[in-house]
């Protein structure tokens, strides 16, 4: 039926007349709306037509209704590779890396690619050293990306990217959705902790979960579980015997949503190991972090030519704590120690975000108005001047 159906949709992609193919935003999993929603929304108020392509049934932004909005679903497979090897559009805006690299390709037609960032990580030891090349420009969450793609150029002799300081919407959601939420911590109320670590052979829930869970809860603790949805596709039977051996106490709570965030705000402290999700929690919820001090995600070995340290590295010492992985019994005695003095970590953060983040409070408007500056620049030039 997808085969089909990813047809239909490529044939009417296809058909669209010329000038609703100026900005076209991709998204490979329902995952990236929550990324791309208020962008969109923001450019249909300024009267710009959009036109959003989602590789997953399932994706939310395909019920998006405005009159200056298209949606189309094209699953992976077939169609997909021929969309993106034949695409006619000014603008691709999409938050899917490693372009050209991997099945993903560049149109052979001058398309001008935009990357939106899913994340406030670093870009050069968790992502490959090619991962953010073939992008013409890029929408940076604060001066560590302009830094790091910058010495990667330099390093990699590639041409200057157009790199906007842009900001990161999703922090700005979760500050004004704190606000409406009760965030203080009273000392002798039950201290909810919420464990959301990255993926892999390497992370939390691979290596320390039971006993990391265990002790807390023993420590009288409330525990969230949040594994990344990636675990619980390639590791379903591991993600189910954790629930199933604390599923009877009612401190435990399994929650398998990476966009959902009423776990955010209900928590008090979050455990991590080398999630970027870290940084979103601290910035945004001003509240405390414990990292697990497991083996750095890298999937760039050459990460340190670089001579800039990563952000998922600098920040760990400056909005929390570190437990070594043999001293993971402690965990409870931590959380404790870490929540004593939640007052002045809160205006630590507020400065420290500043600092970090570009445009904080107002970067829907100010990406918004890149794009539509780009697409206005371009126009014309990817899409061929006339429908397919």
């Amino acid at each position: 039926m997808s085969f089909f159906s990813s047809w239909s949709a490529w044939r009417g992609f296809k058909k669209l007349p010329v000038d609703w193919r100026q900005i076209v935003f991709y998204s490979e999993t329902g995952q990236d709306w929550h990324h791309f929603s208020d962008l969109i929304s923001q450019l249909n108020t300024q009267q710009r037509r959009t036109v959003y392509v989602s590789s997953d049934p399932a994706d939310p932004g395909l019920q998006y209704q405005n009159p200056l909005n298209k949606s189309f679903c094209i699953e992976q497979g077939l169609f997909r590779t021929i969309f993106f090897q034949v695409l006619q559009v000014d603008l691709l805006v999409l938050t899917v890396m490693d372009l050209d690299n991997l099945d993903l390709k560049r149109s052979q037609h001058p398309v001008h690619y935009v990357y939106l960032f899913h994340s406030p990580g670093s870009t050069h030891m968790v992502d490959f050293a090619n991962s953010y090349d073939h992008y013409d420009s890029i929408l940076c969450v604060g001066p560590h990306h302009k830094a790091e793609i910058r010495a990667r150029e330099k390093q990699a002799g590639l041409e200057p990217k157009n790199l906007l300081e842009h900001g990161y919407q999703r922090l700005e959601t979760l500050i004004k959705a704190a606000r409406e939420h009760n965030q203080v911590f009273h000392p002798g109320e039950q201290t909810v902790v919420l464990i959301a670590p990255t993926w892999g052979e390497g992370s939390i829930f691979n290596r320390v979960g039971e006993p990391l869970i265990r002790g807390l809860l023993d420590a009288g603790m409330k525990v969230i579980m949040r594994p990344h949805y990636h675990t619980a596709r390639q590791a379903p039977e591991l993600v189910a015997n954790l629930r199933q051996g604390f599923s009877a106490n009612p401190d435990f709570e399994y929650i398998d949503q990476m966009g959902e965030s009423d776990s955010l705000y209900r928590s008090h402290l979050l455990i991590c190991d080398w999630s970027a999700m870290a940084i979103e929690y601290a910035l945004s919820l001003e509240k405390p972090v414990l990292f697990i001090d497991l083996p750095k995600r890298v999937r760039n070995p050459g990460w340190e030519k670089l001579n800039i340290e990563p952000i998922e590295i600098s920040i760990r010492h400056q909005v929390g704590q570190v437990l070594a992985v043999d001293d993971i019994s402690l965990a409870a005695q931590i959380v404790n120690e870490m929540m004593t003095d939640t007052d002045h970590f809160r205006n630590y953060i507020r400065e420290l975000r500043e600092q970090l983040i570009y445009n904080l409070g107002n970067s829907v408007a100010v990406g918004a108005l890149a794009i539509a500056a780009l697409a206005d620049e371009y126009q014309g030039k990817g899409s061929g001047g006339k429908a397919e």
